[in-house]
């Protein structure tokens, strides 16, 4: 009992993990667009360059903060030099130390600061942007091998219902043969065209499988991982709305939302802070200063005296009386120390403040240029946003009337694979009872699998077209 039920339990198990393997090979479209955002080399740049643009935002906010910095220096003097705690000329060698530092603010620049942030904000929201336009057209490249895929794989399903068709056909035609109802020759037709439908079968798988390595192409994924699309329950009910829908109310739907827009749209607003920062320069400039430092010198002494009372060191002579006295001076004794570190640091501490008035009088025409180039970079962004808005009403215009054409296409391919299958019922019933010769029969197979084929493209077409109707309505792209 207790085997039987491991037994059970280790069945279990192993059947869930082949259903999950199985399950991991299979894609659906939705899977394929989520894993090429997430892997797509195109994209991951992309997003460096909305990273780098962030940091260059952050960065001029920044700038608005005051700057301070400090340094120091230390080493030691040897021969004649100038002694940094005294000012005086020395012989000895000594070791130094000095530290320095500064502290800016600025107070008022004309809003050049200001202008700058405002640049750099809209260069970021420009490339944000751009990496959701980027999204969107690898989602469309995904979906476009994607349906390729779903044709060739429905074509494989088609190919394979015509040989059978054809064997079938063969085997009955053989019987005929035997009995004598009809001749060798037709036998040899329908052995000709199985072979040709099994080329065609053939070919079919050869699409198939190219189809798969450009879609794992487009995902960057390995070539060698098991692959296999999801059959998806793939409806045209969409068509009716799409031929109902404006060319211009689908342009402006896209206008409010298509990356590329918005991203010239913000380099325009960009472009004019640009121009306002540039201007900035050609006014004063006010700030405000401050500086501190301090220095140790190893050779700077402090030299203390100790009275010792007095020396007799000569005498001096009245000269009215011819008297002598005696000459006296107070003797001293000396006692030498050098100054401690942290006391030297203290008296020679130093410090500044300054406000700065910077006015520009003439700098070689340079703030004269970076305005015309500012100016010049707006009237190009201005062109920018002006082609993009012309690329994309273009583009939808050209879309819709695709979409349009492809119903008509979808219609009369429906049609006509309607009418194929009737007369190949047809022709089958009159060739089982010898009405039709082979050949008769073979055009009419011929032409009932030529509409299926045309149908299929047809479909897979129209489905496509609404796919690129829906990518300029901002919409998931998914079956």
């Amino acid at each position: 009992m207790r085997f039987s039920l491991l037994f059970f339990i280790v069945l279990l198990i192993f059947n869930n993990t082949i259903d999950a393997q199985q399950t991991d090979n299979v894609w659906s479209l939705q899977r394929c667009i989520h894993y090429a955002i997430e892997n797509n080399i195109s994209l991951k740049q992309d997003s460096l360059n909305a990273r780098m643009a962030k940091y260059t935002y952050n960065q001029s906010q920044y700038s608005q903060l005051p700057t301070l910095n400090t340094n120091g220096n230390y080493g030691r003097s040897f021969g004649r030099s100038i002694n940094p705690t005294t000012n005086q000329f020395v012989d000895v060698d000594y070791n130094f130390l000095s530290a320095s530092g500064t502290a800016n603010l600025l107070v008022f620049g004309w809003m050049q600061v200001r202008n700058t942030i405002a640049k750099n904000k809209y260069s970021l929201l420009a490339s944000l942007a751009d990496l959701e336009q980027l999204k969107d057209d690898v989602s469309l490249n995904i979906a476009t091998g994607f349906l390729s895929a779903l044709l060739a794989e429905e074509q494989i399903h088609v190919c394979k219902s015509q040989v059978s068709l054809s064997e079938a056909q063969l085997i009955q035609t053989k019987a005929f043969a035997v009995s004598g109802r009809l001749p060798e020759l037709n036998v040899a037709q329908l052995e000709s065209q199985l072979a040709t439908d099994s080329s065609n079968l053939i070919n079919a798988i050869s699409n198939y499988n190219s189809s798969i390595l450009d879609l794992k192409s487009l995902l960057n994924l390995d070539m060698s991982i098991p692959f296999t699309i999801q059959l998806p329950d793939v409806t045209i009910d969409d068509a009716l709305l799409a031929s109902s829908m404006q060319s211009e109310d689908i342009y402006q739907k896209a206008r409010l939302h298509f990356g590329s827009i918005k991203g010239s749209e913000y380099r325009v607003n960009s472009a004019e802070k640009g121009v306002e920062a540039a201007k900035g320069n050609l006014y004063p400039q006010l700030s405000i200063g401050a500086q501190f430092g301090t220095n140790w010198a190893s050779n700077y002494q402090t030299v203390s005296y100790t009275p010792n009372g007095y020396q007799l060191t000569g005498f001096a002579v009245d000269s009215t009386n011819l008297k002598k006295y005696n000459v006296y001076q107070p003797s001293f004794s000396s006692d030498v120390t050098n100054i401690p570190f942290s006391k030297q640091l203290n008296n020679n501490f130093r410090q500044t403040i300054s406000v700065n008035l910077t006015i520009p009088i003439f700098n070689g025409w340079q703030s004269q240029y970076l305005i015309r180039q500012a100016k010049i970079n707006l009237e190009t962004q201005r062109l920018n946003k002006f082609n993009a808005e012309l690329t994309l009403k273009q583009n939808v215009y050209k879309a819709h009337n695709n979409a349009l054409n492809s119903i008509q296409k979808f219609n009369a391919a429906k049609r006509a694979d309607d009418a194929a299958k009737r007369a190949l019922d047809f022709a089958k019933k009159r060739y089982d009872v010898g009405l039709i010769s082979t050949v008769d029969f073979l055009v009419t197979q011929n032409s009932a699998f030529a509409a299926g084929y045309n149908l299929l493209s047809a479909k897979y077409d129209l489905i496509f077209k609404l796919k690129v109707i829906d990518y300029y309505l901002g919409k998931e792209l998914k079956l």
